[in-house]
């Protein structure tokens, strides 16, 4: 943790105060603060240097680069000061706006993979699609609900989930893959999924409308892997259940570019702690399958409850 001294000599520099401003809210690169700030490479790791000196920014590998974020032990001694400072810096409101750019930048780098994808994940190979964790999932599924499948992809899964389900509603990002579900719900008259385009961390789904809701292989590519449990425990009734089937975490570093993967996985305890930071009760979380080919891909299957009203 930094110490007060230390806080405030690190945050005296106008450009490590706008740095910090700008990783309150998000994980950015030394490319995407340039980007953003307008500084060269030097300039950006020189004061990310001294911020990490200061014990007040860490980073974590993402492939070929780092993404740097504020540590958490240090949100609180900084929490007031940087709430000041973003009423009296005047380049904030236009550093956050360039910020939402540069974040924009690679959800579409990640929606053009899966436009590019389209049609043809069920003919290609994916980590952790196994039939088996499907299936140990769906012996966890209590008789005909409302059902939310989150990352529905071409909608494969959608349509098995329709089989017991009063309705499903299929969340994807991709309008392309959207189009190739929906043409394949028409060719087999599939009548009880709804298909809907938006992000998973800002549902398209009206807050306390299903039972379940259902992450199949996809929360590994959300940026903010809490922010969309936390809007799966909005749309969730009280009572209702999460389930997330998802890889376990691995080091398979190409998987960023071969699968638009944004994390390498979850750990077991991790995803444990994910689901109580975003309000989900009984959470539990056990390895179910394990790819026999190299690199032996695990699959994970997490399942927590949005308390019942009046519960304790």
């Amino acid at each position: 943790m930094a110490s007060i001294l230390k806080t405030l000599r690190a945050a005296a520099d106008p450009t490590r105060l706008r740095i910090l401003l700008l990783l309150e809210s998000e994980e950015l690169s030394v490319a995407e603060l340039q980007d953003i700030l307008t500084l060269g490479q030097s300039t950006i790791s020189s004061h990310l240097a001294q911020l990490r000196q200061a014990g007040l920014v860490e980073d974590r590998r993402v492939g070929k680069s780092s993404l740097y974020r504020l540590i958490p032990a240090a949100d609180g001694i900084l929490a007031a000061l940087l709430a000041q400072a973003a009423k009296e810096t005047p380049e904030s409101a236009a550093d956050r706006a360039a910020m939402r750019r540069v974040v924009r930048k690679r959800q579409e780098r990640m929606r053009s993979f899966f436009d590019a994808m389209a049609g043809r994940l069920g003919k290609d190979y994916v980590p952790g699609k196994s039939w088996k964790s499907i299936v140990v999932a769906l012996l966890h599924l209590l008789p005909p609900m409302q059902i939310a499948d989150l990352g529905a992809g071409d909608g494969n899964f959608s349509f098995l989930l329709a089989t017991r389900a009063t309705g499903v509603i299929a969340v994807d990002t991709s309008e392309k893959m959207l189009e190739v579900a929906r043409e394949h719900a028409a060719k087999h008259t599939v009548g009880n999924v709804e298909f809907r385009q938006g992000d998973m961390e800002e549902l398209p789904v009206a807050g306390g409308s299903v039972d379940l809701a259902f992450f199949s292989q996809s929360l590994h590519h959300a940026l903010h892997p809490g922010r969309a449990l936390a809007e799966a425990h909005r749309i969730l009734r009280h009572g209702g259940r999460v389930v997330v089937l998802d890889l376990a975490k691995h080091r398979f570093e190409e998987a960023r570019e071969l699968y638009a993967d944004e994390w390498l996985g979850f750990g077991e305890a991790e995803l444990e702690q994910m689901f109580v930071d975003a309000g989900f009760a009984q959470p539990e979380v056990a390895i179910v399958d394990r790819d026999p080919e190299a690199p032996q891909f695990q699959t994970l299957m997490g399942i927590a409850v949005k308390a019942p009203l009046g519960s304790a």
